[in-house]
């Protein structure tokens, strides 16, 4: 807090202007909870507030992180199973939480929606739980959403048949594991930007989502983007870096 006292003082007597002023806040903030340093002004900084990666924590750590924003910001938890949510819904009030993206909200303030949609693509069902995950955090940040599911390449006319909603979108995400195909085909077809998710999903010789990943990777279609294997949260947010502009 002294920092910005003494950057208002400065501002106040004309030796630093707001503009200056404004650069100089993007920079100092940050709550320290001894194990955690928040980051408070993230989203003036990069357009989305800190968001908590909730595997590994402590449930005091998670309660202590969520108490120290709750009110001052839309609050987003990642990778949280049911039995952790239920401990910190004991603890905490106005919590919701999405079984299959495995994500915690609290919403205290009012989320403007742009008008643009981003669209969320899944080749099979199996890879909802990141779609799901992709969706919150979409949607949290402002984005509206469109929900596409179940289009693999295995029987391509589902996705041809979805084609002109897909159009519509700002932005895509595309989710998919097994050889992560998808990805390829729809690269082709739609002059949207494209970020693919590889998936877990699959047999042995997919590798956790190594397959995918690769194939993603090595995808024909021009401009595809890829992010980590499961990352619904990563996508979302290079997602909505996009539909800001």
């Amino acid at each position: 807090m002294k920092e910005i006292e003494s950057l208002l003082a400065r501002i106040k007597s004309g030796e630093t202007t707001i503009e200056e002023g404004m650069e100089e806040l993007k920079f100092l903030p940050i709550k320290s909870l001894h194990h955690t340093l928040i980051d408070t002004h993230r989203e003036l900084r990069n357009g989305f507030t800190e968001v908590i990666y909730g595997e590994g924590k402590s449930i005091d750590h998670m309660v202590e992180i969520i108490e120290a924003q709750k009110g001052k910001c839309n609050i987003l938890v990642t990778r949280i199973s049911q039995e952790v949510f239920d401990k910190l819904n004991e603890r905490i009030d106005g919590l919701e939480y999405n079984q299959l993206a495995k994500t915690v909200t609290h919403i205290s303030q009012e989320i403007n929606y742009k008008d643009s949609t981003i669209g969320i693509i899944t080749a099979g069902t199996s890879d909802i739980p990141v779609a799901e995950e992709a969706k919150v955090t979409c949607e949290i940040f402002g984005n509206k959403t469109e929900m596409i599911y179940d289009v693999g390449v295995a029987g391509l006319h589902r996705l041809i048949s979805r084609l002109e909603a897909i159009k519509k979108a700002k932005v895509l995400i595309v989710v998919a594991g097994m050889e992560g195909a998808l990805v390829s085909v729809l690269g082709g077809l739609v002059n949207q930007p494209v970020i693919a998710v590889p998936t877990s999903v699959g047999y042995g010789a997919s590798f956790e989502g190594v397959s995918a990943l690769l194939g993603m990777l090595n995808s024909c279609a021009s401009g595809v983007t890829v992010v980590n294997i499961d990352n619904g949260f990563g996508a979302a947010i290079a997602a909505h870096r996009i539909n800001q502009v």
